[in-house]
């Protein structure tokens, strides 16, 4: 993904002031932001939800969005949830998704209905959605919400993976947890990416 000079206002107040952004295959990569800095606004844009007032982005190859609030029907079952995804995406099969939910200890709850999971399980099909369809190019913001500490160790191990295999992951968060994770950290502040860590194996 690349992103250049990103210019974004709401009338007269300026959110972003030019923000630039490469994600390079294989990075798995965060982005931090204080309630304000104008994290939501970046996250449209990336998605294609918003277009900027000046700047660009592109992604290349397949492209995945994990959002924050989760888009599901409450009367639907997972399983319905993931044919529905494997129509909309084409896929042959739902080996992917069936991947991802064992990587997430979520296999067991094909047949329940969305409506009666826990917000940290409602949050693994919503990251399942997401990856179903093998990205090449993953946007996750707050992806760990209401996981338990083993879920969140798992969404970790599986983000690594992912990483290894050639993908690109970008997390954003109000917070920077497990910052020593990360090929890449930047802060969003005063409108720019301000770059904070960076792992010595990225920098080579």
């Amino acid at each position: 993904m690349d992103v250049e000079d990103v210019h974004h206002s709401y009338r007269q107040h300026t959110v972003l002031r030019g923000v630039d952004l490469r994600l390079r295959p294989g990075t798995l990569a965060g982005i931090v932001g204080e309630n304000g800095a104008g994290k939501t606004t970046l996250l449209k844009i990336l998605s294609g939800e918003l277009r900027p007032d000046r700047g660009s982005v592109l992604h290349h190859g397949r492209f995945g969005y994990c959002p924050q609030s989760v888009v599901l029907d409450d009367s639907f079952t997972v399983r319905q949830h993931l044919e529905l995804f494997k129509n909309a995406f084409g896929l042959a099969d739902l080996g992917r998704g069936e991947e991802v939910m064992e990587a997430l200890a979520f296999t067991e709850y094909l047949d329940q209905r969305a409506g009666l999971l826990s917000g940290g399980s409602r949050q693994k099909l919503n990251l399942t959605l997401a990856l179903m369809h093998d990205p090449d190019v993953l946007l996750l913001d707050e992806p760990y919400q209401g996981f338990d500490w083993e879920t969140y160790l798992r969404f970790w191990e599986l983000a690594t993976r992912l990483r290894d295999a050639g993908r690109s992951i970008l997390v954003v968060s109000h917070l920077a947890y497990d910052i020593d994770r990360l090929d890449l950290l930047w802060r969003l502040e005063s409108g720019r990416l301000h770059l904070q860590e960076r792992r010595t194996e990225a920098a080579s």
